[in-house]
């Protein structure tokens, strides 16, 4: 036994003897191999990423599912109000979790439109700090707790080498004094590829474990990377599937040629056997992602689309049990557009051949995704118009857009599984050619504010006094209808303040965003205050023509709220709507005393 795996194994014995309930987590090197120890005993992390840290009343749902799938260990980014049930119901299932603490990024990235300065923001920067210690006293005892996932991309998503030198000298802050707080479980921060190692080498020796986001073939090199530098740390894969689309060469008509399903399910199936396992630094893999979405990134990597089984769900269950699945998902040998014109309004046949092991009826249908313009437009996936069937073949209908599109074929059976392919055709259309803001399109009716959950806006942009100013976008007090209700709490007696309700987050019209909410008539609210005679004026639309994206309207009312809830309600119907980016805008002065704003139900209809 080794010296670390004694030490684990007396702290073990202390621990039940006073009563604690937590498992020690350490790292030891035997006989030239890295090893993740749990009170003492050898433990491989077999992971996901997991995303369904919301859905509170369905843990045990997923936990079951997660151990038909051999999974031992999740990862989550970040701590919130629900991390102490989630660690409960891993634990209750016997499966470990990598506990997110989240650190800023320091520009918009690939994921994240958030940007925080590492040079200057020093109050920040000690928020991050403080938060993160904060999580390790909280959960530290947690026995479900495996080891601290400090900060995701952050290197990849900041901008100067002296920003990342901040960045790094805060990292290694924060890791040696969770070791001081919490020597029972190791460190660990992620990064994209190798971006983190020459920053980490020489910066943060407090790290214990390098957490390295790979996907496709290139998690088979990430040791050869460490032995270069001469790097004598472990490492984790923390997130992995099929090759992604940023190192996508191939296109088919401007658009990247995403992985097919059975490219997909190899990359993890075989992948964690060939690429991951057996590497003397590598403690293990979390694949992404156990989650179910209906957006771009779900159908490349997600478990789930729009709650249909993938094949990224039964490979991690080969990978880790080498069970195979219990059905198969559909099977898409091919899938092609034969396009004679490629005009908006056009029917063009689609040339598809599907098989299903089972034989079972089969239910097909089509969509498509814009890989231009804002983030969100980015992310859309958009139902297609369709005409036909298996047997007879389809036709669908070209949608009013402009240059290359992604078209993609849906094919479920009945065990829900389903099979998804794709394809690229460039559409012409004068009209979407001259659109000058390429956002997302909504349905109305469109809710600015409805319940403070999955909101398409947030409470960013803060005006005037704003230091005197509390925002609680999730108030569950005397709310007008629903769960909750945006309230906005002023603690001065004089003075103005602000607030905008703005997509992206964090921006002042240096982004692309926002949304085309054309075709509305009306713009309405429920407001009230804490108090009679406050005067409001209340509206939307913040960003001026001198900022590269702007609001293309702006609109406001001026109201003296009472304490009973009330509706106002502003004609729109004459408006530009094309780009609304603040979604809903706030401001107020006080005189005399402090003040309370509550607005419910915010709606373009």
């Amino acid at each position: 036994m080794s010296k670390n795996q004694v030490i684990s194994f007396l702290i073990l014995l202390i621990s039940i003897t006073i009563g604690n309930s937590y498992a020690q987590t350490t790292i030891d090197k035997i006989n030239g191999n890295w090893e993740l120890l749990v009170d003492g005993k050898p433990f491989e992390v077999k992971g996901v990423t997991f995303g369904y840290d919301n859905d509170i009343d369905n843990y045990d749902t997923y936990f079951k599912d997660l151990k038909f799938l051999g999974v031992n260990t999740i990862r989550t980014w970040a701590t919130g109000k629900n991390t102490g049930k989630l660690l409960d119901a891993a634990h209750k299932h016997g499966i470990k979790v990598m506990v997110g603490i989240w650190m800023r990024h320091g520009r918009p990235g690939m994921e994240d439109d958030d940007s925080f300065n590492y040079l200057e923001d020093t109050k920040g920067k000690e928020d991050m700090y403080i938060n993160a210690l904060n999580s390790v006293s909280t959960y530290k005892n947690h026995p479900a707790v495996l080891t601290w996932g400090i900060g995701n991309e952050v290197y990849l998503n900041t901008a100067t080498d002296e920003e990342k030198l901040a960045y790094s000298q805060l990292l290694e802050r924060i890791c040696s004094a969770i070791k001081l707080q919490d020597p029972n479980h190791p460190t660990t921060s992620v990064e994209a590829w190798t971006f983190g190692f020459d920053w980490w080498q020489k910066h943060v020796p407090s790290l214990d474990i390098y957490g390295l986001n790979s996907y496709g073939p290139g998690a088979n090199y990430l040791a050869n990377e460490l032995d270069k530098r001469g790097i004598d740390k472990p490492y984790i894969i923390a997130e992995f599937g099929a090759t992604g689309e940023w190192d996508i060469k191939h296109e088919v008509n401007g658009v990247k040629a995403e992985p097919n399903d059975k490219q997909k399910y190899d990359a993890i199936a075989n992948g964690y056997g060939n690429w991951i396992q057996n590497k003397p630094a590598n403690l293990g893999v979390f694949v992404f992602h156990y989650a179910s979405g209906d957006n771009f990134v779900a159908p490349w990597l997600f478990t789930h689309y729009k709650n249909m089984t993938r094949p990224q769900y039964w490979a991690i269950r080969e990978a880790f049990t080498g069970n195979k699945p219990i059905n198969a998902v559909p099977d898409i040998k091919s899938f092609e557009l034969l396009e004679s014109e490629n005009k908006s309004g056009t029917w063009i046949p689609v040339k598809l051949d599907v098989q299903d092991l089972e034989n079972e009826n089969l239910n097909v249908s089509f969509s498509y995704n814009q890989r231009t313009g804002s983030r969100m437009r980015r992310d859309q996936i958009q139902p297609l118009a369709y005409r036909g069937d298996i047997n007879n073949g389809f036709e669908i209908q070209l949608p009013k857009e402009d240059g290359p599109i992604k078209v993609y074929v849906f094919v479920n059976d009945t065990y829900n599984n389903v099979g998804i392919a794709s394809t690229g055709i460039i559409v012409t259309d004068a009209s979407a050619k001259n659109r000058k803001y390429l956002v997302p399109k909504v349905s109305l009716p469109f809710y600015v504010y409805n319940d403070g959950e999955n909101d398409p806006y947030y409470a960013t942009a803060f005006m005037g006094n704003y230091k005197a100013m509390a925002v609680d976008n999730k108030y569950t007090g005397d709310v007008y209808s629903g769960k909750a209700a945006l309230k906005i709490s002023y603690n001065q007696s004089h003075d103005w303040y602000g607030l905008g309700v703005v997509n992206p987050a964090n921006d002042w019209g240096e982004i692309l965003g926002g949304f085309d909410i054309s075709g509305a008539n009306t713009f309405s609210f429920w407001a009230k205050a804490n108090k009679k005679k406050v005067v409001a004026t209340i509206g939307f639309g913040l960003i001026g023509k001198d900022k590269p994206f702007p609001d293309t309207a702006k609109e406001s009312i001026e109201v003296k709220l009472t304490t009973k809830w009330k509706k106002y309600t502003i004609d729109v119907s004459k408006l530009d709507l094309s780009c609304i980016r603040s979604g809903l805008t706030i401001f107020s002065s006080s005189y005399g005393s402090g003040q309370i704003i509550f607005i419910d139900q915010v709606v373009f209809e």
